[in-house]
């Protein structure tokens, strides 16, 4: 196991990666970082469909800088973790149930035993989804989590019962591994700049770009038809009334205004319900808010400050650091060398 490292997107020091095995014995690998002697506790990062742990070396950076450990994992199917088809640029899954386990592997294998206490969440989109479903059963570890543009209905979808019934039926006729119609295994990440939906900032696209470009292991492609049908069962269960209800850990959810591939209106109607939840939507700001520009996420990072205990620590850092390359979208691909940054239980 190893990170892979970039000029414009450097690994923050002392990562040290582990191979961890989940209940079905699935590989996963898995990143984690100490902040020192002054900690506020530790943040798991649980990214979103085809994202890796790379992505998010600035956001390491970040919550470092607020005196939290940090930790992470490739979901199944992602990264460098075990792939599910015999395509690795196919995203698949059979049951969210399976990332459930996922994340049990990383709590009992990596936060349990190296992070401190207290435990909080940093979910993105299919990650914000995965830690409702864990928080719904009463399983999850986390005493708060952050959820951005979490995953509980797709926008604009047309002939929403149809496009169900019909990913249902080809799962069963034994179709679910194929690409869902119309999708391909290029990856989402390579679509230029002016075609993407995910973020307003050149430089942070760019920069994810580059890191598939450097690394092409780590890149997927479209989801599978199996992988829909997962996602229809799960949102499925969140647009029950009483499901949020039944979600006893606090949660702060910052729902993304301009967002075309979460329903931003089905995010804040399911955050009006939770017990001890909140929403904020940032108007304008796109799906990806921490890949977004400094307007943004200096408003997120105010959020998550004033959310979780301890977060501004003395000596932490300002809330938008600076991006390390954010001015190099054009750096040659001379300088887009990876470096070995960690193997195994080493650190950097």
């Amino acid at each position: 196991m190893e990170l892979y490292t970039i000029l414009e997107n450097p690994a923050p020091p002392g990562a040290i990666v582990s191979a961890l095995a989940a209940r079905d014995n699935w590989t996963l690998r898995a990143a984690r970082w100490s902040c020192g002697q002054a900690c506020a506790g530790t943040v798991a990062i649980l990214p979103g469909r085809a994202e890796f742990i790379e992505k998010y070396f600035e956001v390491v950076g970040e919550l470092l800088g607020r005196n939290f450990d940090v930790a992470i994992l490739d979901w199944r199917g992602q990264g460098l973790s075990g792939r599910l088809a015999d395509d690795p640029r196919k995203g698949h899954v059979g049951d969210f149930r399976a990332y459930e386990h996922d994340l049990d592997a990383l709590v009992e294998q990596v936060i349990e035993p190296f992070c401190r206490p207290p435990w909080f969440a940093l979910g993105h989109s299919m990650g914000g989804a995965i830690a409702l479903a864990m928080a719904r059963k009463g399983r999850s570890p986390f005493a708060r989590m952050v959820l951005t543009a979490p995953m509980i209905h797709i926008c604009g979808l047309r002939f929403e019962a149809a496009v169900r019934i019909l990913a249902k039926a080809l799962v069963m006729l034994g179709q679910g591994r194929r690409f869902a119609p119309g999708g391909g295994p290029h990856p989402y990440m390579s679509v230029n700049f002016e075609g993407n939906i995910l973020t307003s900032d050149p430089g942070r696209h760019a920069r994810n770009a580059a890191i598939i470009e450097a690394a092409p292991g780590l890149a997927l492609g479209d989801p599978t038809i199996g992988w829909i049908n997962a996602a229809f069962r799960l949102m499925r269960r969140f647009a029950d009334m009483e499901y949020p209800r039944r979600i006893l850990t606090p949660v702060l959810i910052l729902a993304a205004g301009a967002d075309r591939l979460v329903d931003t209106s089905a995010v804040e109607q399911f955050a009006s319900r939770l017990k001890a939840g909140k929403c904020i939507t940032l108007a304008h700001a796109r799906h990806e808010i921490l890949m977004e520009r400094d307007v943004f996420r200096e408003l997120f990072w105010a959020a998550f400050d004033a959310f979780l205990p301890g977060a501004s620590l003395p000596g932490a850092s300002l809330p938008g650091a600076s991006l390390p390359g954010a001015s190099l979208p054009g750096a040659s691909r001379r300088k887009r060398q990876r470096s070995f940054a960690t193997r195994g239980e080493t650190s950097t």
